[in-house]
């Protein structure tokens, strides 16, 4: 049966919540564990269908995953088996292509199927393929599926031609185990590249300026075991924040990294919030109505693609006019027309959003189309007036670990029902 989330608008939201580990730093460090024939612990794996999707995958390329009693995931690849990655498990989840260079790089072959996901554009894999092309390995692509075969691979510039988070930690994972040393330029700079660098150090790669827009690795013969703990999630910090900014009520996050938040923390103040920050705490208190202001995405260190749809649902009950431009992805403003079923006067014309203020949304039926447009209806029905229903949850449960548990404790009146 469908599950939808049943909320009850109006109510300030108050108190403290602790912060989920990030999806987008968990998935590459399950995949990394393709490199080596040594168990890899990760601390903090979020419980999340994007990541029950990518252990599926890995279980069939012949892991073995196992949950501890210390509460860590085990990953072991002692022998791989078959080296591809099929249709029904990439077609659910774009981040599968991860497996594409860790497997090129160990046994020199890969079948991964053309990736899925979120239906938020395109989003080619054409800068990995191009960057794997340049570490030797020679590329096909048949019948919906890319091929990739490489004796062993060699260091090579590899200079891609936008910035890409899954291309740059891809091209990373493969040059690890390359023959020689790759530079990699124009490279993302998110903290969940450099959470992955962290780990594959612990493996005993050589890597130098992740975080940085050029990063080299000289690569070595083969990498070992290690235990890592996965970083917390910015994105569902931003969100859990922005719901305190919506509602005109004093949350407080806890856990966070306040240094990968700062181009958010700095638009939800520039929104009217009051913003506090101590250690691994990070404070919001809601205005009595949100200021307008104008969004640009950007890739890390700017305002992040992922907290869009979140921001735009605050906006939308500002006083006054404001302007979002999405310069990431296409196809990103489905929300748009759920927002207004609610009552939010937002025109989206190309990659721009004018969004009109209005006073207050109202309860309606409306339907996640995306991952973070379920965040925003979410948001949006906490601040209405009335009941709101949000169909399609599943989108939600790709990425967010037990929101409606965290928004329960903060006082939301939201459940969920099939």
């Amino acid at each position: 049966m469908p599950t939808r989330l049943v909320i009850e608008g109006g109510v300030p939201l108050r108190g403290a919540v602790a912060v989920s580990a990030a999806k987008n730093a968990a998935l590459p460090a399950l995949t990394a564990a393709l490199l080596t024939v040594e168990p890899v612990a990760l601390d903090n794996v979020p419980l999340l269908a994007d990541v029950a999707t990518i252990r599926s995958l890995l279980e069939r390329l012949g892991a073995r995953i196992t949950d501890e009693p210390d509460g860590s995931t085990r990953v072991q690849v002692a022998v791989l088996g078959s080296p591809e990655a099929p249709y029904a498990l990439v077609s659910t989840m774009r981040a599968s292509v991860l497996v594409l260079g860790p497997l090129v790089a160990r046994a020199g072959v890969a079948r991964v199927a053309l990736p899925g996901g979120c239906a938020i554009g395109v989003r080619p894999i054409d800068q990995h393929l191009k960057g794997l092309q340049k570490l030797g390995a020679d590329i096909t692509i048949t019948n919906g599926y890319v091929e990739a075969r490489a004796s062993r691979l060699k260091g090579a510039r590899i200079t891609t031609d936008l910035v890409t988070v899954t291309g740059t930690e891809n091209l990373m994972m493969a040059a690890a185990l390359a023959e020689g040393t790759t530079v990699l330029e124009n490279a993302a700079r998110e903290p969940e590249v450099a959470d992955l660098a962290r780990l594959l150090v612990g493996m005993g790669a050589r890597i130098e300026g992740a975080g940085t827009e050029r990063i080299e690795i000289e690569g070595v013969s083969e990498l070992g075991g290690t235990r890592h703990r996965v970083i917390p999630d910015r994105i569902e910090a931003g969100t859990l924040l922005a719901a305190g900014a919506i509602t005109g009520g004093d949350v407080t996050v806890t856990g966070v990294r306040p240094r990968h938040l700062t181009a958010t923390l700095a638009k939800l103040e520039e929104c009217g919030a009051s913003i506090t920050v101590e250690g691994d705490h990070v404070r919001c208190q809601g205005p009595a109505r949100p200021q307008p202001a104008h969004v640009i995405t950007s890739p890390f260190p700017g305002f992040p693609t992922d907290m869009q749809a979140q921001i735009m649902a605050l906006l939308g009950l500002a006083d006054g006019l404001s302007t979002i431009t999405e310069t990431i992805f296409e196809n990103r403003f489905m929300h748009v027309a759920e927002l207004c079923r609610m009552g939010a006067r937002i025109e989206a014309d190309g990659s721009t959003a004018v969004v009109r203020g209005v006073p207050g949304y109202q309860g309606a039926q409306v339907m996640a189309t995306d991952l973070r447009a379920s965040a925003s209806l979410v948001l949006a029905g906490l601040a209405a007036r009335g009941t709101t229903e949000v169909a399609r949850v599943y989108h939600l449960d790709r990425g967010y670990e037990r929101l409606e548990s965290k928004l329960q404790s903060l006082g939301a009146l939201i459940r969920r029902v099939r």
